[in-house]
């Protein structure tokens, strides 16, 4: 089995869309996120950017065949294989793999072509309508704007799409099925009826997003995309390129239970699995990116799940507070969160911190990020539908 690498990130968020500018407003201490308006039906977006600022045509000759989540991906997916310093003529494009997770993938264009037929009357949607919308079309548009010609497929398991994307694409490098994979997640989702439906379920935040805070009501919805570019150590070194850091472990459970409320014992096994794929004992993981979504039954279980596994927890924190909730991306966001936390040797902090919950009452860096010197490090995604994913990265 070989050495998995990462040998770059890429990430397009509400607060930044590179990872310098991303880590600085991380690591920010100030409070964020509450919704732009009364309305709780309201989600933070990257921006308001055209399609062509996002990827240049030179990329991807016409992003308006893109849904808007495909473009995201499309433009983090260029950045991580800047970061990386790789191309199709880098190598054998054959043995590049892209593996995106997003769990709605093309809503924004669903509801656009509906609100032409049902509102507007008009009497056919556009012909592009399928093709943006299909849940493989992020995957397929990385593989086409850059050349690869490997497995190419999306994965969709709710808020734990990105992460498990990560772990399948360590696991096709580490058997060597590919050399290189790009792997992460996108999201957006911010149209009107997605927007309603999250509200209608009850989880979004009254005011802003509070992760393990005494006072939290919900989490915040989101848009955005984290890639990372994989690697096996021996393709790097071949082309005298350093990966940031490994893939050591990745972990995968199913609650089998309830769709909507979380079971602790699920996400205590994917972080067991995690741990023992990693060969590391629990004492030895020195930071978590919890999931942490900042709603009152979320953030207790996680909790429980933390103790059962680790004992002593060690230092964690949740950067939704500061990010938002950008659901199938997730993942990918805050595994190039979790690395970045490795390279600067500091813990993000959990923002919008008010008071300690009994439930929740673990040190989770309340509001001001910390040095912490860290060689290992663990991201979660624990989503509905009792789909849990956790992954383990280590400097090298």
């Amino acid at each position: 089995m070989r050495d998995v690498g990462v040998s770059g990130l890429g990430v397009l968020t509400p607060i930044g869309a590179t990872p310098d500018t991303f880590w600085k407003a991380l690591t920010d201490p100030f409070p964020h996120f509450a919704p732009p308006t009364s309305c709780p039906q309201v989600g933070v977006p990257v921006g308001e950017i055209l399609a062509t600022d996002l990827v240049a045509e030179s990329v991807l000759p016409r992003p308006s065949l893109c849904d808007r989540s495909a473009l995201l991906a499309v433009a983090a997916a260029r950045d991580a294989l800047d970061d990386a310093c790789l191309t199709a003529d880098d190598c054998d494009p054959d043995r590049v793999a892209v593996i995106v997770g997003s769990g709605a993938a093309g809503v924004a264009t669903i509801e656009e072509q509906y609100d032409l037929l049902y509102r507007r009357r008009r009497p056919r949607v556009s012909p592009l309508t399928v093709p943006k919308m299909m849940n493989s079309a992020a995957a397929s548009w990385i593989a086409t704007a850059f050349g690869f010609q490997g497995p190419a497929f999306c994965v969709s398991s709710a808020c734990a799409s990105a992460t498990h994307a990560i772990g399948i694409a360590a696991r096709l490098v580490e058997s060597g099925v590919v050399d290189v994979a790009v792997c992460g997640g996108t999201e957006s989702c911010l149209a009107e009826g997605p927007l309603r439906a999250w509200h209608a379920l009850g989880v979004l935040t009254k005011d802003t997003c509070r992760p393990f805070s005494a006072s939290r009501t919900g989490l915040v919805l989101a848009e955005g995309a984290g890639m990372l570019v994989l690697e096996s150590a021996e393709h790097a070194r071949a082309r005298g390129f350093v990966p940031r850091a490994s893939v050591v472990g990745s972990g995968w459970s199913a609650d089998a239970g309830h769709l909507t409320r979380p079971s602790a014992d699920g996400m205590a096994r994917a972080m067991t699995k995690a741990l023992r794929e990693a060969a590391l004992r629990p004492e030895e993981i020195d930071y978590i990116n919890a999931h942490g979504t900042g709603t009152p039954s979320n953030d207790p279980t996680e909790v429980t799940a933390l103790r059962a596994v680790f004992g002593s927890v060690p230092v964690m924190s949740s950067t939704k507070g500061t990010t938002g909730h950008s659901l199938g991306a997730s993942g990918g966001i805050e595994a190039v969160a979790t690395l970045l936390a490795m390279e600067y040797g500091v813990a993000p902090p959990t923002a919008n911190f008010d008071g300690p919950d009994p439930e929740c009452d673990l040190d989770c860096v309340p509001n001001v990020a910390r040095e912490h010197p860290m060689r290992t490090a663990m991201s979660n995604s624990f989503a509905f539908g009792g789909l849990n994913a956790s992954v383990v990265f280590q400097r090298i």
